[in-house]
């Protein structure tokens, strides 16, 4: 009897020991992802963020282009994409082949890809292959050649992506829903830009393209890992000294007046499950209201099975399997959206719900425990952004971008904590209408009866 008591009293005492290891730890966690960082203006106006870490001997590279898909023209959307997508598949030295055969026998990963706002090259490499990447990464951004045979390639796998995705009700649901909210601002298309304008696009357009946005005042450099200031100087010397500074014209945001009146997109589809998009125009990402929004939209619908929206339409009502919410910021705008599937006899039951638990978060405070946990899971989960060597390359990037600050990752915390059950009131009633709403239906239309 003595004996189990002493094993019980052990087992006890190693948790207990455990547990306050545990909270040891999350007290650390904000100063075990504390970012150092140095931030650096070139002559020739490239912005370059260092962050030096040596637990790893591995550099990962993340390049921001501040050209995505708002500077390309309305009748040749895709542009921007179409030109990351060539990057690697050809230089002035190098065919598509080199490059790719070079970059895997060094055992590293380089791609580009575009989005709203950005293009984004990225490079991880180990720290014995850092100069090799270096070469094959700046020969690729400064050098591309857009043959002609890998112009042509590429936009039938483009095309035949399109297609493809046109056989998804959710891809259908969402190319609906941003058109609607966002008219005739480019973020109502598509990235890879529609069968139509990608055929337009020529060779020349690509190459004017790539001279007028690829420049180094127009572009953010943020490298991280097992690489010194002055093993970075020297790199950055050798290969991009003769990149030149390009007086840059004046880019002011695109104005559109977004959609402010309610409108229902009916898509007919002979399908079992409504996919069911309900949303409006939301904020840009420079609003000072993003974290009183993010809070807000946790408790909404963006904290999974914490968020009311989960809880009543997937646990009370067994209407759907996944519902969920969230804002999408971008540089110049953004939208909010809840989306979820649903059996076509449910869909309005659904739809209501969704608008009535949008009403009651515009009307009645949010309770202490509801906004403490999404405090507490916003917070929590925020280094997770910066555990890794690659998470961190891109968060510097984003931030610089977005003119975060460079102790954004110590601030978030407090913006966090200092939203109010005030502030997820006022927020809500802002940017949430449960009246004035974009409402897309892809179902077998002749199942579901919602009101015009």
């Amino acid at each position: 009897m003595k004996f189990k008591k002493l094993i019980n009293y052990s087992k006890k005492n190693s948790i207990f020991i455990l547990l306050i290891f545990f909270a040891f730890y999350l007290l650390l966690l904000a100063d075990a992802f504390a970012i150092n960082v140095n931030r650096t203006v070139l002559p020739n106006g490239l912005t370059v963020l260092h962050s030096e870490n040596h637990n790893l001997p591995i550099v990962m590279v993340t390049m921001i282009i501040k050209s995505g898909q708002t500077r390309e023209p309305d009748d040749k959307a895709g542009l921007a994409n179409l030109t990351a997508g060539l990057l690697n598949e050809g230089t002035k030295t190098r065919t598509s082949k080199d490059i790719s055969e070079t970059i895997d026998f060094i055992g590293a990963s380089l791609n580009a890809s575009a989005g709203n706002d950005y293009i984004t090259v990225a490079l991880s490499v180990l720290k014995k292959d850092l100069n090799k990447g270096f070469e094959i990464f700046w020969d690729i951004v400064l050098n591309p050649i857009f043959p002609q045979h890998e112009i042509e390639r590429k936009k039938q796998l483009i095309k035949g992506s399109l297609k493809q995705r046109e056989e998804d009700p959710s891809f259908l649901a969402e190319k609906a829903f941003i058109k609607e909210v966002f008219g005739e601002h480019p973020y109502s298309r598509l990235i890879e830009g529609s069968e139509e304008t990608i055929d337009k696009i020529s060779r020349d357009d690509i190459l004017k393209f790539h001279s007028d946005n690829f420049l180094p005042n127009n572009s953010i450099l943020s490298i991280a890992g097992d690489i010194t200031q002055d093993e970075l100087i020297v790199l950055l010397e050798k290969y991009i000294s003769e990149w030149k500074k390009v007086e840059l014209p004046e880019r002011k945001p695109l104005k559109f007046e977004p959609y402010k009146n309610k409108k229902i997109v009916r898509i007919d589809k002979d399908i079992t499950q409504a996919n069911i998009i309900l949303g409006n125009y939301g904020i840009s990402r420079d609003n000072p209201d993003y974290y009183a929004v993010t809070v807000m939209n946790y408790i909404l619908g963006g904290g999974g099975f914490a968020s009311r929206l989960m809880n009543s339409i997937r646990d009370e009502k067994g209407l759907a399997y996944d519902v969920h919410s969230y804002f999408a910021a971008y540089k110049e705008a953004g939208y909010f959206q809840s989306e979820l599937q649903t059996k076509n006899e449910t869909a309005n039951v659904a739809i209501d719900e969704i608008i009535r638990q949008i009403i009651k978060i515009r009307t009645e405070k949010v309770t202490e425990k509801e906004l403490s946990e999404a405090k507490s899971y916003l917070t929590g989960s925020f280094p997770r952004r910066l555990d890794t060597t690659r998470k961190i390359a891109d968060f510097l990037a984003a931030i610089e971008f977005f003119n975060l600050g460079l102790d954004y990752d110590k601030k978030y915390t407090d913006y966090i904590n200092s939203v109010t059950e005030d502030d997820i009131l006022r927020v809500a009633n802002k940017y949430l209408d449960p009246e004035n709403y974009i409402l897309v239906i892809i179902a077998n239309q002749s199942k579901i009866s919602i009101p015009q």
